[in-house]
């Protein structure tokens, strides 16, 4: 019975709350702070997830109704409001071109020079907001693995110390601490982790949400410059 005892009041002295509230000052810092720092990561990972899910849907539905439409500029008085990376596109170009088709004079070569500046202006503007947390993600998983590392050398200079003070080399002596190291360890790849992955994957959604709008506007850019050879 003893024995099991013995067992039980050590898992219960390892469990992650008994690690946390047994840490020094600076090790508990480390372990606030990653976990601050995860609770970040998943914030910013669920809320990018369902962003760029709407964002998909609202380009396909654009595309569907941009390949029906019949008249550009009664299409673009029906979109022109709309909260979405490709109608902003869309409205640079035809802003533009009623500026530069506005005069008498039509200079045909800078028209379309400054149609394509001013969709890809817009596509840039759209891709840098899609990503603006992404970069979150980028520090968290970068700087997090050291953060962790900081706080497991802490706890192995704390047992190290015990130790000493101590005169006693025995687990009891030394496990608390290098328990606390390693559960800082821990806690850092465990914020690290998800934001690696989550931006590398986002990266590469963002990466086709850009394609797509370069498409676009590649494909808008040949519309207008079929359109410009008729005009006066």
């Amino acid at each position: 019975m003893d024995v099991f005892a013995n067992l039980n009041t050590e898992a219960a002295t390892l469990s992650p709350v008994a690690l946390f509230l047994q840490a020094d000052w600076v090790v508990k810092g480390v372990m606030i702070g990653l976990l601050l720092a995860s609770i970040w990561t998943w914030a910013i990972i669920i809320g990018f997830a369902l962003r760029m899910g709407k964002t998909r849907r609202r380009i396909d539905q654009f595309e569907d109704e941009y390949r029906d439409a019949d008249d550009m500029d009664e299409f673009h008085r029906r979109v022109a409001g709309r909260d979405t990376p490709i109608a902003r596109v869309f409205s640079a170009g035809v802003t533009e071109w009623r500026r530069s088709t506005s005069g008498k004079g039509i200079d045909r070569e800078g028209t379309r020079e400054r149609l394509a500046t001013a969709m890809g202006a817009t596509v840039a503007a759209e891709v840098d907001k899609l990503a603006d947390r992404l970069n979150w993600l980028a520090t968290i998983g970068a700087v997090a693995p050291f953060v962790g590392l900081f706080g497991t050398v802490w706890g192995i200079m704390r047992s190290f110390t015990s130790i000493a003070a101590e005169q006693n080399s025995s687990l009891a002596v030394v496990a608390p601490g290098i328990a606390e190291a390693l559960f800082a360890t821990a806690i850092g790849l465990f914020a690290a982790i998800p934001a690696v992955i989550a931006y590398n994957r986002f990266s590469h959604r963002v990466n086709k949400v850009e394609a797509r709008l370069n498409r676009f506007a590649d494909g808008f850019h040949a519309t207008l410059s079929r359109r410009l050879e008729n005009e006066g």
